[in-house]
């Protein structure tokens, strides 16, 4: 099987071990010049429902990984999500770029409160806000 192509230059998979990132999307990421890590999905048919809208639990899974990398001290890090909220904006089409920028309200030594949009064509998909618990052994 053939690596998977990113939508953009300098974009590489976040996480190529991950199984469900990998069927989800992959998701392609970057850190850009700001600091602020992005990750991007060119859609395909199976990203959509059939109204060839893309599919809301598509957004979320994006949503929550860019939280995720957004909340991550060091790669190994472990975080479980114990709140995700969202509401859905706007339809995005299949075939369609999807970006996702999350930044961090606050965070203390056990919880990372964040908020983000995931948005295609300079148009807001998804608003979303989350809280982590950092796992700590």
């Amino acid at each position: 099987m053939s690596e998977p192509v990113p939508p953009l230059p300098g974009y590489t998979i976040y996480d190529p071990v991950d199984p469900f990132e990998q069927i989800a999307g992959p998701f392609f990421w970057k850190k850009l010049g700001d600091g602020v890590d992005h990750l991007v999905v060119r859609t395909e048919k199976r990203h959509g429902n059939r109204q060839g809208v893309i599919h809301g639990g598509f957004l979320m899974t994006m949503i929550d990984l860019t939280f995720a990398v957004a909340a991550k001290e060091y790669p190994e890090q472990r975080l479980v999500t114990i709140s995700l909220s969202s509401e859905f904006v706007s339809g995005g089409q299949v075939g369609s770029l999807v970006e996702a920028k999350a930044e961090i309200v606050r965070n203390t030594r056990t919880l990372c409160f964040l908020r983000g949009q995931v948005y295609s064509d300079g148009e807001t998909l998804l608003n979303a806000s989350c809280i982590y618990k950092v796992w700590r052994d």
